[in-house]
């Protein structure tokens, strides 16, 4: 009888003769990748369970999975030599070190939601691999320290569905649509409803664990305050890999109310949207209003702009109605426009969900629509007028289906400097602006809606943030610069990173240097080191066969 080791050898040798396609002598890419896994992690796990190879028919299902941006899934979107599914932290940590030894590229997902899909789609090298963390998503909570343990491949939903089991009034302040994944939503920011109360998910971590470039895991005693500090909003996949977020829990009412009221250009939509400009920002900041702007009606109706105004108070109708009619009276919001409910059910109705939906939908964990799409963001610091808004009515109604978000500032987010994080969008931003414009063929021409969008953004430089015009990280824009193959200077990276980061690119670039001198962790728009080593494959091509390409 076979003993347990010599048991699973056999069964690695049986997966790794399973992955040989080639005639050639020499191992392929993943054959390599597994016998380094076997060597450098738990001998014991089955990592042909885990390695999805672009045979494997399974692949396209995993590849698939949490991509939000149907556009970099096209058959001419490059792909992933495989992706790796690890199911514990020794496996990252192996991951990382096999690929340092392998000379492999990776990209590292948690929840796919990236813009420009850098998580699993590289542009600027090849053979390159996913790191996929969906089997990371460990949520424990701890409501006696007002604390939580969440792993980065949870969904934001899966946090709040886990707080709210264990207390209604208790909550966290983050996104707002419920599949983002916890691991890269944080490392950008992590905006959402709470925020001008409590800032950003970002500002209410307390610690963290990452693998780094060496393969080790620190913590935030380990990591130095340096390090910590770039984590928080310095954006994903430059630094190491996330595996979990420490937060600091916040108390929420036990009754919030949500109101979404709609105004189109006939209901005096422009004078109405140029009063917001004078409001939301200032307003208090129990209160959260957003607004969401897209052409409706049709060719038989005739189309307009639509403007909805959609919210969340922490507190019940009554004092929410107290507030409007002293400080936004114009909306016209009555007791017949509130629903007050949990807060764990604003989190439903603000992502979208339906009024009768249970709060177990977001343990799904997936996203709740795809599309192909492009985005963009801008700041904003002084009020667009009345003007400006009809030239940017007349943009809105040449596309199809283009959609604007603006997310208000002010409160709490005016409290924090500019450097106490890398996100520096603080103290005199009135509010964001997220461009979308979608589509649903995949046949249609993506140039058109993508030459529109820019066209829009072109027109809306006058009433954006100037010196730099600011962008936001976790709506990854590559019109605005990328990487290079072999390394960016700083000067290069700079026209991207200073939109990003303002000032704080500088740290961020120094902190890579020390952390990550090699730059393992790259993509398009990662945070370059000052020097980049220079990369030498370590690996002899086959003679008669090219295995590693």
């Amino acid at each position: 009888m076979l003993s347990s080791t010599s048991l699973r050898f056999s069964v690695l040798l049986l997966f790794l003769s399973s992955l040989s396609h080639s005639s050639c002598s020499g191992p392929s890419l993943q054959e390599s990748f597994a016998q380094c896994l076997s060597l450098k992690s738990d001998k014991s796990f089955p990592f042909f369970a885990s390695i999805y190879a672009q045979y494997n028919s399974s692949f396209s299902t995993v590849l698939n999975s949490s991509a939000q941006n149907l556009r970099y899934l096209l058959p001419s979107a490059p792909k992933p030599k495989f992706i790796f599914t690890p199911t514990s932290e020794s496996h990252v940590q192996a991951a990382v070190i096999c690929s340092k030894k392998l000379n492999i590229h990776i990209r590292v997902r948690s929840g796919g939601h990236d813009y420009e899909g850098m998580s699993y789609v590289s542009e600027i090298e090849k053979p390159f691999i996913v790191i996929d963390l969906a089997k990371l998503r460990g949520v424990m909570v701890d409501i006696q320290d007002n604390t939580a343990w969440v792993q980065a491949g949870a969904t934001i939903g899966e946090l709040y569905y886990r707080i709210s089991e264990k207390s209604s009034v208790h909550g966290f302040p983050a996104g707002l649509c419920s599949s983002l994944g916890v691991g890269g939503h944080i490392t950008g920011g992590a905006y959402g409803s709470m925020m001008r109360k409590y800032g950003l998910g970002a500002d209410n971590v307390v610690d963290a664990k990452i693998v780094d470039a060496n393969g080790r895991i620190l913590d935030r005693k380990a990591m130095g305050g340096d390090l910590f500090w770039a984590i928080r909003g310095g954006g994903g996949g430059s630094f190491g890999i996330l595996l979990w977020w420490k937060i600091k829990l916040v108390p929420v009412p036990q009754t919030v109310t949500v109101f979404t009221v709609t105004k189109t250009l006939e209901e005096g939509a422009t004078s109405l949207l140029y009063r917001w400009q004078q409001v939301a920002p200032f307003i208090d900041q129990d209160l959260f209003i957003r607004v969401l702007i897209q052409p409706s009606g049709n060719k038989t109706t005739g189309r307009t702009i639509s403007t909805s105004y959609n919210a969340l108070f922490l507190g019940d109708s009554k004092r929410l109605l107290q507030v409007m009619s002293k400080s936004f009276p114009e909306l016209g919001i009555t007791i017949k426009d509130c629903l007050e409910t949990s807060w764990i059910k604003s989190v439903l109705y603000i992502a979208g969900f339906p009024n009768d939906a249970a709060p177990e939908v977001l343990l799904q964990g997936k996203p709740p629509f795809k599309n192909y799409f492009k985005a963009k963001s801008d700041f904003v610091r002084d009020r667009i007028p009345k003007s400006g808004l009809e030239g940017l009515w007349k943009k809105l109604l040449e596309e199809e289906n283009p959609l604007m978000i603006w997310n208000p500032y002010g409160g709490m987010m005016s409290k924090f400097a500019e450097s106490d994080s890398p996100f520096p969008h603080r103290n005199g931003t009135l509010y964001k602006i997220q461009y979308v414009t979608l589509w649903e063929n995949k046949y249609e021409d993506a140039t058109k809606h993508i030459n529109w969008m820019r066209g829009l953004y072109d027109y809306m430089a006058t009433y954006a943030s100037k010196s730099p015009r600011e962008a936001y990280v976790n709506y990854r824009d590559l019109d605005l610069g990328m990487n290079k193959k072999n390394g960016t200077r700083y000067e290069e990276a700079s026209a991207w990173g200073k939109r990003y980061f303002k000032g704080n690119f500088e740290r961020l670039v120094k902190i890579k240097s020390k952390v990550d001198p090699e730059n393992v962790f790259r993509h398009e728009q990662s945070i370059p080191p000052l020097a980049v080593s220079k990369r030498t494959k370590k690996h002899k091509k086959c003679k008669k066969c090219n295995n590693l390409e």
